[in-house]
C-alpha cells in the first residue's frame, strides 16, 4: 500500500495570490515542503517542489526507521511562478502526470495526503485515477479549501457555531472597513486587521489610538489618532488589506497581552479527533511553538479543546477532511476568543503527528514538553547534525528527550528549524541553551 504525498506547502487558499511572494518567501516555502519526509513509510510516493538534499533525507529517514530508498520522489517542471512551489499549472503539467503514473504503475495508492488538500490536488486524484484515496475530495474539489482557510469566512461559521469570536465584522468596502475600524477604536480598544488570505501573522496590522501596545501578532502598530487618519489609512492600505484582488476584510478587537494557543484535530468521515495543543510564539510574528501549552490551566485547555472540537464539527458536516486547526488567544482576563481555522498540515502537525506520536516511545508520551523555533544558523545542515551528535544533544528514542532538526532553510539563510524534546518546560529551556551555546558565534 502506498500514500501519494503532495508537497503543496504554499497555495492561494493559504497565502492569497502567490505572485507576491518575493523569490527568498518562495526559497522559504519550498525548503519547508522539504518537511513532507516526516510522514514518509516504507513505499510511499513523494511530490515535491524539488528532489530531497541527501543529508536532510538521510536525517529524516535515519530517525524514522524508513528505508530512504524505498521512497520515490516526482517532481514537476517549473511553473509560471518557477519552481520553488507547488503551483496548480506545475500540477496539472502533462509531462509530470505521465511520469507520475509511470512511479505509480503497479502500486495501489490508498491514501492522498496534501499539506493543502485543495482543487488542485483533487483534480490530480481524478486524474490519476486514485479519487476514492483522497478523504473530503468532493468537498476540496468545489473550493471548499479556500472556505475553510479563509479568514472572513470563519467568521461566519464559528459566529453560527456559538464560538467566541472577538468582536468585530467582516467588511467589504473602504467605507465599511473604515466605519468597522473607528467603532472599534471609539471605544477605547485597539484594532487588528486581517488579509483574508495569509498565514503566520504577515497578513495582519495592529491599528491602535489611545492604547499602547505591542505588536504580537502582527509586523507592525500603526497608530490612529482620529477619524481622518482612520480614512487616510484606509486608502493607502487598500490593496494590500484586499490581497490585491478585492478580498474582504477582517476588523477585529485586539486583545493586548494574550496567549496565542491551538487546538489541532483530524476530522474523518464519522469523527472529529484531538491530535493536541499547543501555545505559539511571537516575535511579533510566529516564530515557533510550545507543545503542550504551559500558559493554560485543566479548565483554560479543556473550553480550548470543546470550543475547538465544535467549530472543526461544523467543517467536517459541511465535507472537510484532514487537518484543522482551530487558533486562539487567551486573554488576560481568561477569556478565550478563536479567530481562524487553518486547514491543511500545518507548522505543528509534524510536531504532533510525527514526533509525539511516532519518534517518542509509548512510555514517554503524555510526559514530554517541545520546544520548536525557527533560525537556528548552523556552518551547514550536515555539520549541525554532526555537532549535536558529538555534544551528546541530539535526540534519544531511549529516553525521548534531546534536540531534532526539523527544517532545513540553509539554502535560504544557513539556518535550521530546531525541536528541544524533554521532560518539563524548564528542561526544554535548559537544553535549548545548550544547543544554542554549541551554535553562538
Amino acid at each position: 500500500m502506498t500514500t501519494l504525498c503532495i508537497a503543496n506547502n504554499r497555495t492561494e487558499e493559504m497565502v492569497g495570490d502567490l505572485t507576491g511572494m518575493t523569490p527568498p518567501e518562495q526559497l522559504a516555502a519550498g525548503c519547508g515542503a522539504q518537511r513532507m519526509l516526516w510522514w514518509a513509510e516504507d513505499g510511499d510516493v513523494l511530490v515535491l517542489p524539488w528532489g530531497p538534499d541527501p543529508a536532510y533525507l538521510a536525517y529524516v529517514t535515519g530517525l524514522t526507521g524508513v528505508r530512504a530508498d524505498s521512497l520515490a520522489f516526482v517532481v514537476p517542471p517549473p511553473g509560471a511562478q518557477g519552481d520553488q512551489v507547488l503551483t496548480t499549472d506545475r500540477l496539472a503539467d502533462p509531462g509530470f502526470l505521465a511520469e507520475l503514473r509511470r512511479v505509480l504503475d503497479g502500486r495501489t495508492v490508498d491514501e492522498v495526503l496534501a499539506i493543502s488538500p485543495n482543487g488542485a490536488v483533487a483534480e490530480l486524484a481524478a486524474a490519476l485515477g486514485v479519487a476514492r484515496a483522497m478523504p473530503g475530495l468532493p468537498f476540496a474539489a468545489q473550493g471548499g479549501n479556500a472556505l475553510v482557510n479563509s479568514k472572513a469566512g470563519f467568521r461566519a461559521l464559528a459566529a453560527g457555531a456559538g464560538v467566541q469570536i472577538p468582536p468585530g465584522r467582516v467588511a467589504g468596502s473602504p467605507p465599511e472597513v473604515e466605519a468597522a475600524i473607528e467603532h472599534l477604536l471609539a471605544q477605547g480598544h485597539s484594532v487588528m486587521v486581517k488579509v483574508e488570505y495569509q498565514a503566520g501573522g504577515l497578513g495582519n496590522e495592529i491599528l491602535a489610538r489611545d492604547e499602547r501596545v505591542e505588536a504580537v501578532g502582527a509586523e507592525r502598530v500603526v497608530p490612529l489618532a482620529d477619524r481622518a487618519a482612520v480614512a487616510a489609512y484606509v486608502a493607502e492600505r487598500w490593496t494590500w488589506l484586499t490581497g490585491g484582488r478585492c478580498q474582504r476584510v477582517v476588523v477585529e478587537r485586539y486583545f493586548g497581552d494574550s496567549v496565542p494557543l491551538y487546538a489541532q484535530f483530524a476530522v474523518d468521515d464519522t469523527a472529529v479527533v484531538l491530535s493536541g495543543c499547543g501555545e505559539m510564539v511571537m516575535r511579533p510574528v510566529v516564530v515557533g511553538e510550545i507543545t503542550p501549552p504551559v500558559t493554560p490551566d485543566a479548565g483554560v485547555l479543556a473550553e480550548l479543546v470543546d470550543q475547538g472540537a465544535r467549530l472543526c464539527e461544523v467543517l467536517r458536516v459541511i465535507g472537510y477532511r484532514g487537518t484543522v486547526s482551530a487558533d486562539a488567544v487567551l486573554t488576560p482576563k481568561g477569556e478565550i476568543y478563536f479567530h481562524e481555522t487553518n486547514g491543511r498540515l500545518t507548522g505543528s502537525s509534524h510536531l504532533l503527528d510525527v514526533y509525539l506520536g511516532r519518534l517518542l516511545r509509548e512510555e514517554h508520551r503524555g510526559s514530554r514538553y517541545l520546544l520548536e523555533l525557527e533560525g537556528l544558523r548552523v556552518p551547514s545542515f550536515a555539520q549541525g547534525v554532526a555537532a549535536i551528535g558529538e555534544a551528546g544533544l541530539a535526540f534519544d528514542p531511549a529516553t525521548g528527550t534531546g534536540v531534532l532538526f526539523s527544517s532545513d532553510y540553509g539554502p535560504v539563510d544557513g539556518s535550521v528549524m530546531y525541536c528541544v524534546v524533554a521532560g518539563s518546560p524548564e528542561a526544554v529551556r535548559a537544553l535549548e541553551s545548550a544547543l544554542l551555546a554549541l551554535f553562538a558565534g
